[in-house]
């Protein structure tokens, strides 16, 4: 029997866009079928600040992507959907306590550690994950406030945009990110670096790279930095030819490197970035005291297909850190199945599945918690969909929760101790930010401090 004197009660937890995005798209959903009036929602984030990895994860100096925020903030502003911040799922809160309170329950936490790389030297102390930088350097309130920056030749592996984002905040001058957001603390770690020279390294050819053009391009208009790449590391098969052809981003991609590899004369900048293609990082090289000395690459061919066999050609380069951004990887959550090997919850089309294969009922999974880290953050919205209207059908056969009083859950965390934020406190931690980057004609100076963010958003910093 359904209760028809209440709305359905549902708990979204992770208020990144993923999460923001199934909150939206459920507070839309007609449930009149299942007997429900209408649909409760609160959205549940383990930080003091929601927005997820456009916060927390977007380089300070792609303002556009930021932007994002605006169009999340509208979907949070209307009142519809409650955020309660500061609740850390799996210490505040239980999968058990939250089926008390609702319905329903929608995961949305996202992939955030880096993903293994089996490589020799792999654990040396300068060998960094390309994740944990950019925590860092967006300041989350998770990750320490200093970052070592000894090095004047660093290595970054990957060929997406997250290691365009790392190579390019390490070979930019701090002050060009002074207008951005960029917390105090980096701007003078990154003003005080050693870096003259990034080398990115790519295991497969140009045509396999996963840059987006535009951000690709970005990167040949930082001011004082050359983007050298060398000719000899251009090759293209008959699979390479074929993704050009079939894909007008690859096409772009190509076409900006190509222009690159093109170049004459020396490079006249102070630092510079190198992009290499068809070398597979073999080994992290550590010297007698334990630290980084080089990096040892094996070079790779293209078979035909677009993807590359090793030569045995081994070269070493003599470089001080390595930053891995080969991906990101998903967390497992208490209470819930986890696929070790993906990375994600285990689910089917958002509905998560019991280790025997059985649907868990009332509970679901969206974004890259549910498939993985890949796709751009505008992909989260079809994925959010096709979980939502899963839920939906559920909706007449979910099992009912004990407790669905709204307050109830309010209770529950006050009596552990939760400092429970709301949308009125990010309000006033917004308000706050802004006012420190006034006076310097930033948009915002961020907090970066949990302590510092809970006082700013009760308005007592």
């Amino acid at each position: 029997m359904t209760d028809s004197n209440r709305p359905l009660r549902v708990a979204v937890v992770g208020a990144g866009p993923a999460g923001i995005y199934a909150s939206d798209i459920l507070s839309k959903a007609d449930l009149s079928a299942s007997g429900f009036d209408g649909v409760s929602i609160d959205l549940v984030e383990r930080l003091p600040a929601p927005f997820g990895l456009v916060r927390y994860g977007v380089a300070p100096d792609h303002p556009r992507i930021k932007q994002i925020i605006v169009a999340l903030q509208k979907v949070l502003g209307r009142g519809d959907i409650r955020l309660l911040t500061n609740v850390d799922f799996g210490t505040d809160v239980s999968l058990q306590d939250l089926q008390r309170f609702y319905d329903a329950v929608v995961f949305s936490t996202g992939a955030i550690r880096d993903a293994p790389l089996a490589i020799p030297g792999v654990d040396a102390p300068e060998s960094f994950g390309a994740a944990d930088f950019v925590s860092w350097y967006d300041g989350h309130p998770d990750y320490p406030r200093e970052w070592p920056l000894d090095a004047a030749s660093v290595a970054v592996l990957g060929a997406g945009n997250v290691a365009l984002d790392v190579a390019r905040v390490l070979a930019k001058h701090a002050d060009d990110l002074l207008p951005t957001e960029i917390p105090d603390n980096v701007y003078e770690g990154l003003k005080a670096s050693k870096v003259t020279d990034v080398h990115v390294f790519a295991r497969r050819g140009p045509a396999q790279a996963k840059f987006s053009p535009l951000e690709l391009r970005e990167l040949g208009h930082v001011r004082d930095v050359d983007v050298l790449v060398d000719p000899e590391d251009f090759e293209f098969d008959e699979g390479s030819e074929q993704a050009i052809a079939k894909s007008n981003q690859t096409k772009q991609v190509v076409k900006t490197l190509t222009d690159w590899t093109l170049k004459e004369g020396e490079s006249t900048a102070s630092r510079r970035i190198h992009l290499h293609f068809l070398h597979a990082p073999a080994e992290i090289v550590v010297g007698a005291d334990g630290h980084v000395t080089g990096l040892r690459t094996e070079r790779t061919r293209l078979v035909g297909d677009g993807t590359v066999e090793g030569t045995g050609d081994v070269h070493h380069w003599d470089v001080q850190a390595v930053y891995r951004a080969v991906g990101y990887f998903g967390s497992p959550l208490e209470g819930l199945p986890f696929d070790e090997l993906k990375g994600v919850v285990s689910n089917h089309e958002g509905r998560v599945l019991a280790p025997g294969g059985d649907i868990v009922e009332g509970v679901y999974v969206t974004g890259w918690i549910k498939r993985g880290p890949v796709g751009l953050i505008g992909h989260t919205k079809s994925d959010a969909s096709e979980t939502i209207r899963h839920l939906v059908a559920d909706a007449a056969q979910l099992p009912r929760a004990a407790e669905p009083d709204p307050q109830a859950v309010l209770d529950h965390l006050t009596g552990r101790g939760v400092d429970v934020l709301t949308w009125t406190d990010w309000e006033s931690l917004d308000a706050f930010e802004r006012a420190l980057g006034e006076p310097h004609g930033r948009e915002r100076v961020k907090v970066v401090s949990r302590e510092d963010m809970i006082k700013a958003s009760r308005g007592i910093a």
